[in-house]
């Protein structure tokens, strides 16, 4: 299918303002000794910015080219006046559901230097986001919908996914190609009672681009496994463990099974595992994909080596923002892979999420000039 001369996405689901205290650096799995019940611990200046996959890989397209609409709900309280003007910069078309009876969500992002990130996180609005906040009025033109976190925008998962699944049914109606994102489940949640592996089945024949995270991809599917993970992980980064071939595959293989289309693994700092059906389902994708490039493939794509890593917040939001852009370029699905990876090398550099992202001409540049791999 071709597609207009300067394609629209819309990006819905969750948004939330992230406070980043400045660390300085660490050993590794020196976290614990500093968080420390009745310890007072000096931190540099917080970093404030937005966050959520709205914002993060919403603002990424934007960036990128792509004229994007942003759809979120936040509270009526300061922090939602914070991330409107902060959002308006960037040029978006953004619609804020302003729910008086609920905070807007915000997280504090605890993330030294070569550490993994720990998230206190209120999701405040964010969880009453219904499918009326989708209007058709708002998917005017669109070629890609993105929806993420659906496992924190709880009354779109409740009922088994009613909602969620209406929405997607309602989107694929209009001939958009539809993609989604998914985030960390608490086990004290309510996220953590939803059955994903029920509710997946019936999602994923209505998602094109399927692509969530390792660890979050494992809690919902096989928790056996993910409990055999964070054992052998003993309290390390759970990606530094994994084993391609033995714990990701597997993953993919029971999402191929379920109808997944295109399928992202973010496996961290390590790179992303990628999987493709069949040239047939890749036509019925309305975007202008060719299916020799795209249809039946499988590989993993090794993270391009930062420069310097000051905070991994948002980077993976960010490379999301550079897949989907380069999907709607009509990319090779190798090369999509390719700038996401670089782009969420790029972010780890910077504070934010979006300070840190290039245009794809440098991208591209960067990555031809020999950019080393983490292999």
């Amino acid at each position: 299918m071709s597609l207009p001369h300067a394609p629209v996405a819309v990006v819905a689901g969750h948004i939330c303002l992230d406070i980043t205290p400045a660390f300085d650096a660490l050993e590794a799995g020196s976290l614990s000794r500093l968080l420390v019940p009745g310890k007072l611990v000096r931190v540099g200046a917080a970093d404030v910015h937005t966050g959520g996959c709205v914002a993060n890989t919403g603002l990424a397209l934007q960036k990128l080219g792509v004229p994007t609409r942003l759809i979120a709900r936040v509270g009526n309280d300061a922090f939602a006046r914070m991330i409107q003007e902060m959002v308006s910069t960037e040029g978006a078309d953004c619609s804020l559901t302003c729910d008086s009876e609920s905070s807007t969500s915000y997280s504090i992002v605890i993330a030294p230097p070569n550490i993994d990130r720990i998230f206190l996180h209120n999701a405040g609005a964010n969880e009453g986001f219904s499918e009326s906040d989708v209007t058709d009025a708002s998917l005017a033109n669109a070629n890609l919908f993105h929806f993420g976190y659906p496992p924190l925008m709880l009354r779109m998962c409740h009922n088994d996914g009613k909602e969620l699944l209406a929405l997607f049914r309602r989107v694929k109606s209009k001939g958009i190609a539809t993609a989604m994102d998914m985030a960390a489940i608490d086990p004290n949640s309510e996220a953590a009672k939803v059955d994903w592996r029920k509710l997946l089945p019936e999602l994923l024949p209505l998602v094109d681009l399927f692509l969530p995270s390792a660890e979050e991809l494992c809690f919902m599917l096989d928790r056996i496994r993910h409990a055999e993970w964070l054992l052998r992980a003993n309290g390390r980064d759970v990606v530094e463990i994994l084993d391609i071939e033995r714990d990701i595959v597997p993953l993919a293989d029971m999402l191929m099974d379920m109808g997944g289309k295109v399928i992202i693994i973010k496996c961290g700092a390590r790179g992303m595992y990628y999987r493709s059906a069949n040239a047939q389902t890749i036509r019925d994708i309305p975007l202008s994909l060719n299916p020799t490039e795209w249809a039946d493939q499988e590989g993993f794509q090794h993270s391009f080596k930062p420069n310097k890593v000051v905070s991994a917040t948002g980077a993976g939001d960010a490379s999301i923002g550079a897949f989907l852009a380069s999907a709607l370029q009509g990319c090779t699905l190798v090369r999509c892979v390719e700038r996401s990876t670089a782009t969420g090398a790029c972010c780890v550099e910077a504070c934010d999420a979006l300070s840190g992202i290039l245009t794809f001409p440098e991208l591209d540049r960067r990555i031809a000039s020999g950019w080393a791999l983490n292999e």
